[in-house]
């Protein structure tokens, strides 16, 4: 052996240990997800009302990416979390609704795969699927739709309650977990809030955070529903009419509360109520103090939310884990807070269809990028799938997000998406409808038994969806392309032609005269 082999060779043995220890670790993952948490209401979404500062996710935008078109298939809460989980539209995954559907546990989803690639992995919060948790080494979820105050939650199949408050309680057991997990694997940590569902109850110490501050009004809030159909006109949606004691707090308000907090609770809104029904208040001004109670008590609560993930960041921070681990941050669908006089989500329209979605992992994600093409909830477990090294199963019908996040986006990236909704009459009658949106056009089929109608609306000319074109005759083209490439993507998604009834919910369609 010459003495420069030898060189050669000692150089070699001397490189391997630097070279295994360069080589890339898996990225570990906290998924955190919220309920109905409107984009509007994340400050890194510059909605123009200013309604709230949220500088622990808009740290997560800033230090990595703001997806600003991330679209949901059907905005409802029990299917979004089926298709986050599958990958898969609902009519494949099953779980079409909140009312009659439970999910196929047996079916695949990207936590099993994780699992099986050697990946720790944990669900807590919001479940919310009607079967125990599949694919996860631990799991302690709330059962139902659960409640704010002092939870129950079932925790491996055992139930207890907890003290405290929910968006708290469930980042205790996720940082709980994070800290007796196994430090030699990689994990994924799914953090489901219950926030900000309705009836939106705030925790007592930010009960007046915002001053009594008069909240700036949507354009919309006084939407009369002209220009557009029987469908928008005949919902059961609105500020107005559909809101009860109970969501605003004006009756006596239950929740498991502590003689303390039920007197915090009392003392904020005891007197403002009482000046309330002393205003006697009608019409448009009856609306407006109710917007306004609204927007207290929902952004409270995803102000509470912001301040849980800022405990998650700082625990990452703090155990050195930061440059290793993928935050996700996103919400189940949209939220309506006041556009066109609604609360809830349901509809193809923007503020429903449309979520936020937040993403860093460092040294991949320039930080600080915002992404304006369409993504979608069904991309997020293909995402994960191939950060984390894992084949994606071919029946998965999302797209992995990671050449958008590396810079490098497909050329053949989707410029259209299929939506669909399914439930009616209950809640809030909104019609069952499917359609195509893409980024200027949004048209829409309501295909219910009552009422068979097509809406078409120009993103560009009309952004708050206020005017139907679809008849117009200059518009026939676009009409015409629209469908052939709504009938494309149900090909391409084995869409079926018809639904049985009972996909569409428990209650009899009423009959209402177009």
């Amino acid at each position: 052996m010459t003495a420069r082999t030898t060189l050669a060779l000692l150089a070699a043995l001397a490189a391997a240990p630097a070279a295994a220890e360069e080589a890339p670790r898996r990225p570990n993952i906290v998924f955190i997800f919220a309920d109905d948490h409107a984009y509007q209401a994340v400050s890194a979404y510059k909605d123009p009302r200013n309604l709230l500062e949220t500088p622990n996710l808009d740290r997560v935008a800033r230090e990595g990416v703001r997806f600003d078109r991330c679209l949901v298939p059907n905005s409802i809460c029990g299917p979004s979390r089926a298709v986050v989980l599958t990958g898969t539209y609902n009519h494949v995954n099953g779980f079409h609704n909140n009312s009659n559907s439970r999910f196929d546990a047996s079916q695949t989803t990207f936590p099993r795969l994780l699992q099986a690639a050697g990946y720790q992995t944990a669900v807590v919060g919001k479940w919310h699927l009607g079967t125990q948790p599949v694919g996860f080494d631990y799991w302690n979820v709330l059962p139902g739709q659960g409640i704010y105050y002092a939870p129950d939650m079932i925790e491996m199949g055992v139930k207890s309650r907890h003290e405290g408050y929910v968006t708290d309680v469930i980042t205790d057991v996720s940082l709980d977990w994070l800290k007796k997990r196994d430090k030699s694997r990689p994990f994924l940590l799914m953090a489901h809030h219950k926030a900000t569902h309705r009836p939106w109850s705030p925790p007592v110490r930010l009960l007046g955070f915002d001053g009594d501050r008069t909240y700036p009004e949507p354009p919309t809030l006084f939407d009369d529903y002209s220009g557009r159909g029987l469908a928008e006109r005949d919902q059961d949606m609105t500020i107005a009419r559909t809101m009860t004691p109970n969501d605003t707090k004006t009756n006596d308000f239950q929740e498991r509360f502590t003689p303390d907090e039920r007197q915090a609770w009392d003392a904020y809104y005891g007197p403002r109520n009482e000046a309330f029904r002393k205003a006697d208040l009608k019409g448009e001004a009856l609306v407006r103090w109710k917007y306004n109670r609204y927007m207290h008590d929902y952004l409270a609560c995803a102000k509470a939310i912001d301040e849980n993930v800022g405990r998650i960041l700082k625990y990452l921070d703090d155990e050195g884990l930061t440059e290793n681990t993928i935050v996700v941050y996103a919400s189940d669908q949209g939220f309506y807070l006041g556009e066109h006089g609604w609360f809830d989500k349901r509809w193809i329209f923007e503020e429903s269809l449309r979520t936020p979605f937040l993403l860093r992992w460092p040294g991949v994600v320039k930080p600080g990028t915002t992404e304006p093409r369409i993504v979608s909830t069904l991309d997020f477990a293909p995402t994960l799938l191939e950060a984390a090294g894992v084949a994606i199963p071919p029946e998965i019908q999302g797209r992995s997000l990671v050449p958008l996040l590396r810079g490098q986006p497909p050329k053949d990236w989707r410029t259209s998406f299929y939506y669909q909704y399914f439930e009616y009459p209950v809640w809030h009658r909104v019609r069952p409808h499917h359609g195509v949106v893409t980024d200027r056009y949004k048209l829409v089929r309501f295909d219910g038994p009552d009422l068979d109608a097509w809406e078409l609306f120009d993103l560009r000319e009309d952004p708050r969806e206020l005017r139907n074109v679809y008849d117009e005759p200059a518009r026939q083209p676009v009409v015409a392309e629209l469908k052939r490439e709504l009938q494309r993507l149900r090909e391409e998604l084995k869409v079926p032609a018809t639904f049985p009834r009972s996909v569409y919910g428990d209650a009899p369609f009423p009959k209402v005269e177009p």
